[in-house]
């Protein structure tokens, strides 16, 4: 389903009358790191205090790396597609995702805002303490979770910002540039294909052949 509009404005639109709003929308990039990454810290500590072994962290570890993969491409294709036919539901899905997809070069909406960020990997930390029986576990695991989330937004930043050398990379912008600009009913993953594969939403041969065409 191709989009019926997409502005190559690099600016960013004015999406609230209220200026605190406004700038509660808005971001840099490197925002993100500066909150999380003593998050990612802090939590790694308490799992080394707390007499976790190295091989059992990094499984947890990983394992919150690969939850974050399931997690955004879940999060992406039903929450962020899902547009409501009331007016008020279409204002709220152009607010949280829509936007990007009309004016996808603005820099100051690539990540996600603290705003929206802390409030939702908050709530994933009290979900995820339902299931570790010994919190240890989880103080591996989480830090994985969030540098599974911080690498899907500082991938998504420089994908719409940067030109990859990398061949690895470069089938990774092109897989999300056909997200964005061939159909945005296919392709949601940003920092890995692996669940459109597993779930069969990825593209064809002859989309990534056009597109490289």
């Amino acid at each position: 389903m191709k989009k019926n509009y997409i502005s190559n404005s690099s600016g960013s639109i004015k999406m609230f009358n209220n200026s605190l709003m406004e700038s509660l929308s808005k971001v840099h990039f490197s925002i993100p790191l500066f909150i999380y990454i003593p998050v990612v810290l802090y939590f790694s500590v308490k799992a080394f205090t707390g007499n976790i072994g190295i091989g059992m962290f990094i499984v947890y570890f990983v394992f919150g790396l690969i939850v974050w993969t399931a997690t955004e491409y879940l999060l992406h294709r039903y929450i962020f597609h899902f547009e409501p036919s009331s007016k008020w539901g279409k204002r709220l899905h152009f607010i949280f995702h829509g936007v990007h997809h009309d004016y996808p070069k603005d820099a100051k909406r690539l990540v996600m805002p603290p705003s929206a960020s802390i409030p939702l990997a908050t709530a994933f930390y009290f979900l995820f303490s339902l299931f570790f029986k010994h919190p240890v576990n989880l103080y591996a695991f989480y830090p994985g979770f969030i540098i599974g989330y911080l690498v899907y937004d500082m991938l998504h930043y420089a994908m719409h910002h940067h030109n990859f050398k990398s061949a690895i990379m470069k089938k990774v912008k092109q897989h999300h540039m056909l997200h964005h600009y061939d159909d945005s009913t296919k392709g949601y993953g940003v920092s890995s294909a692996l669940w459109d594969f597993i779930f069969r939403s990825g593209f064809s041969k002859k989309n990534e052949n056009e597109a490289t065409s």
